[in-house]
């Protein structure tokens, strides 16, 4: 069986669903009370477990308490390999507290917790008990120094890296030119190439220069509800978003690139791998919730027809 590792935070989403976002200082009462599993890494690992049939293993660093109890819990109940999610015994499990409005758009902070603890060293350790490992998926909810030494260990391995730049963050093109794909969105992209992306003509700037001057050997810049632009050597492609009633849109790029690694270790086409991660992801926005709004494998392949 193939195995996809991602490697990144486990948090657990305190949300509040309102009719709108406070301003600074602002109360808004009557709002709508969750509490759901979340974080990046784990969001992004769960929708690769649900969407695929790879082994999926998740590399991540939680605190010994009920939240994170409860994360691991439910990665085992998915199916996922847990040995290297790590308990930390100084440090909380991650907490995140979001706002979501009526129109689906969403505010968010972020208690990393036991997530700024995992080190190179354990991810490190993790990748050698994986030697069949073909593909790695991170995101920037760790330790900035975790995420580029465990790329340059990929890289070194000949595993191929999916880097979702999310928070947004620089890079330094060292560790860029040892991507195989990048996939910011259009902030994202902004802070790591100085392009303003609004539209096609500014995301196809973002991605060259990229992929031409920072080495990246893939880019595919995510566009909301406009889609998403892969650009590489030998193809340029816009694939539109399907259009729907966003409710929530607080995991919509984790699930995209879930669906993605998903869609790259099934060896999809390119233009189908790029339709399979935008369905996903407009599923996801059709509900409440970071995990639980991940759609099906059967619900994705029904929507696509």
């Amino acid at each position: 069986m193939k195995q996809i590792i991602v490697i990144g935070s486990s948090n657990t989403d305190m949300v509040v669903k309102a009719a709108k976002l406070p301003g600074p200082g602002e109360t808004i009462l009557g709002g709508t009370f969750l509490m759901n599993p979340g974080g990046k890494g784990a969001n992004q690992a769960m929708a690769a477990q649900r969407l695929g049939e790879s082994k999926v293993i998740f590399i991540a660093k939680i605190g010994s308490d009920v939240f994170g109890q409860e994360a691991i819990d439910g990665f085992k109940r998915a199916g996922m390999d847990t040995r290297f999610v790590l308990k930390d015994g100084t440090a909380p499990s991650g907490i995140a507290l979001i706002s979501v409005d009526e129109q689906g758009e969403n505010a968010i902070m972020v208690a990393p917790g036991a997530n700024a603890n995992l080190s190179a060293v354990e991810v490190a350790v993790a990748l050698d008990a994986c030697p069949e490992a073909e593909l790695v998926l991170l995101q920037l909810e760790i330790p900035l120094d975790t995420v580029e030494r465990s790329v340059v260990a990929c890289a070194q391995k000949g595993i191929r890296v999916i880097l979702n730049p999310a928070p947004a963050r620089n890079l330094s093109d060292e560790i860029l030119k040892h991507l195989y794909l990048i996939t910011p969105n259009e902030t994202e992209a902004e802070l790591l190439t100085g392009v303003t992306v609004t539209d096609l003509d500014s995301a196809r700037r973002a991605a060259r220069i990229l992929h031409d001057e920072k080495g990246v050997g893939n880019v595919i810049i995510t566009l909301g509800a406009k889609g998403a632009f892969f650009y590489n050597t030998s193809l340029e492609l816009l694939v539109p978003a399907p259009a729907v009633a966003a409710v929530d849109t607080t995991a919509a790029g984790d699930v995209f690139n879930g669906a993605l690694v998903v869609a790259l270790s099934e060896a999809m086409p390119l233009p189908d791998a790029l339709a399979f991660a935008c369905q996903a992801a407009a599923l996801s926005v059709t509900r409440l919730g970071a995990q639980s709004s991940i759609p099906s494998r059967a619900e994705v392949n029904a929507a696509l027809g």
